[in-house]
């Protein structure tokens, strides 16, 4: 067969137009490199607009005392020390710098009295130190870098998804994809490929993110021949709406508690008494979520199981101007006043600590000319992420990544694209419309949410990682067989089928991992190994394909330099 396909040709493409792809964008541009964005849907809905709660950054405008010190000292042992500490010393410096450069591209921040970015406290953190809008902050971030990367020249091919990275010996040489609306096939030659697909949320029944995100990124790097890292951490974020079930999942900013509010269970008992006496509501994340999972398993839950979260007792006014979009959500969609009534909430399947192995400097992984930022990228967090710290990572980490993709694509000759690699990626694609009577793509996507909610959740024991590797495998075959009906105009069936494949993907990657890390640590919680490990407080699990094998290896956590250990080390 002859494949049709038309073909684009760039320096540096980027894969994800979310605030990570963006910014790298941008990085990649200042270099005078030719930049392409693809992104999966329209730009502007990228995933980074859920991101309500602000970006973290020790710019000491509300608490004078705060510096990157304390910043990195919250982020390691926040990751519970697993942390890449190169990358967290990058990221504590060089926020602040990043936000200044946000707002004089237009970013419309809150304010202090004296004019200044004001900055709210959060779980974590031992100042107040996220720059915020209302509760809209990455809406105005992704508003302002898209701004400026199209008055740039950025060209961004919309609605496009990736289904290969095609390879010319061991660098990576482009992609193949296809557009989702016609469902023609599209070739991209570039000498670097950054990846910002963000997280894997949809392997879950219960998440925060939507439809977007299915892992391509990281199995995309891992088809490629690139490592992916720290796996088991997936962050379940203690607040997600539970009720009505339509909505179930969609978050409610950690920001609710940064403003005062509190979790009480059925009882009326401010529970995180009990769970984490000293920071009590703005706990880290991974604390809470299994504060509200232990309450509604031992019977305190509310009645649709999950715990109230109460701000009723600040004024309404108050509420109204600093979480306008709290307020409306649950107007809308819960007919519920949180000015005047609790809110009812649960924990959902959130954020990826894992992802793409990457240098610290500059964000290359272990394949030549692919790099990656983001949340699909692994090692700033460790095994749990502190909110705030997404949004300073992407700014971070994106513009190293672009610019070291652009540094890369000027030292390289072009690449050469080899027309195998683009005739089996079509084959691959069109193979479910040759299937007759298989199984629907549909039922094969809920039957693995349900593996993966119920036995790769918030706990997880031996026996049931066990079991989610045999269903996993099951479900594998049961996508080699799925058929789609209809034309390649806009089938979302067909589409489905293709995200099928990084799903699985991704979920045996974490399921692996969550099986050898013997432990509970950060966002990792094993009933059958409650406590911390201190053999496993030196290792990172790291995942790689041989043929067509899934393998698991352990290296070794990078170790803190001595003014850098006695940092994390100190109490206040």
């Amino acid at each position: 067969m002859t494949t049709e396909y038309e073909t684009h040709e760039h320096d540096v493409l980027i894969i994800g137009a979310g605030g990570a792809g963006l910014r790298a964008a941008l990085g990649a541009l200042a270099q005078g490199a030719r930049v392409g964005v693809v992104c999966k849907s329209l730009l502007g809905k990228a995933h980074t607009v859920m991101a309500e709660g602000g970006i973290a950054a020790a710019m000491a405008n509300v608490d004078t005392a705060d510096d990157w010190r304390t910043h990195f000292r919250d982020t390691m042992r926040g990751g519970k020390l697993l942390n890449n500490w190169r990358m967290a010393q990058i990221h504590a410096q060089e926020a602040p710098e990043r936000v200044r450069e946000l707002e004089q591209w237009g970013a419309l921040f809150d304010r202090t009295e004296d004019g200044q970015i004001l900055q709210r406290a959060f779980g974590g953190h031992t100042f107040r130190r996220l720059c915020h809008v209302g509760d809209r902050t990455g809406l105005e971030m992704i508003r302002t870098l898209q701004d400026r990367g199209v008055q740039l020249g950025i060209d961004v091919y919309m609605e496009c998804t990736i289904s290969r990275l095609l390879k010319d010996g061991d660098r990576v040489a482009g992609a193949f994809g296809y557009w989702r609306e016609q469902g023609r096939f599209v070739v991209f030659r570039a000498k670097s490929i950054v990846m910002a697909t963000g997280g894997i949320g949809k392997a879950w029944k219960i998440t925060s993110n939507s439809w977007e995100y299915t892992g391509d990124g990281m199995a995309l790097a891992y088809g490629a021949g690139a490592e992916l890292m720290d796996m088991e951490f997936v962050q379940f974020h203690p607040t997600g709406m539970v009720w009505p079930p339509g909505v179930q999942g969609i978050l409610v900013t950690e920001a609710v508690r940064g403003e005062g509010g509190v979790l009480r269970n059925k009882l009326g008992q401010r529970f995180m008494e009990k769970y984490d006496p000293k920071k009590l509501d703005l706990s880290t994340r991974d604390v809470v979520a299994r504060a509200i999972y232990t309450e509604v398993r031992e019977g305190r839950g509310t009645e649709h199981g999950g715990a109230y979260l109460d701000i009723s007792q600040k004024p309404a006014d108050y509420v109204k101007k600093k979480l306008p979009s709290m307020y409306h959500q649950f107007k809308e969609l819960a007919d519920v006043d949180i000015t005047k009534g609790p809110m009812e909430v649960g924990p959902t399947c959130h954020y990826m600590m894992g992802g793409i192995r990457v240098d610290a400097e500059t964000a290359k992984s272990s394949v030549s000319g692919l790099f990656a930022a983001g949340e699909a990228a692994a090692g700033l967090h460790g095994a749990n992420r502190l909110g705030g710290n997404s949004l300073s990572d992407l700014l971070v980490f994106g513009r190293r990544a672009g610019m070291a993709a652009a540094e890369h694509a000027n030292h390289v000759s072009t690449t050469a694209l080899d027309s195998g690699q683009i005739e089996e990626a079509a084959r691959e694609m069109l193979a479910p419309f040759e299937r007759d009577a298989g199984e629907s793509p549909y039922t094969v996507h809920r039957d693995l949410q349900e593996t993966m909610q119920n036995l790769v959740g918030i706990f997880r024991n031996k026996e049931d990682l066990i079991r989610a590797l045999e269903e996993l495998e099951k479900l594998k075959e049961r996508a080699g067989r799925v058929s789609v009906e209809g034309s390649r105009l806009f089938n979302p069936g067909w589409h489905l089928a293709q995200d099928l494949k990084a799903m699985l993907t991704v979920s045996e990657a974490v399921t692996r991992s969550a099986l050898a890390r013997e432990e509970s640590r950060g966002a990792h919680s094993r009933i059958d190994h409650p406590g911390l490990d201190a053999t496993w407080g030196t290792k990172n699990n790291v995942i790689v394909r041989e043929g067509s094998a899934m393998m698991l290896r352990q290296s070794a956590v990078p170790e803190l330099p001595g003014d850098l250990k006695q940092l994390v080390a100190e109490e206040k």
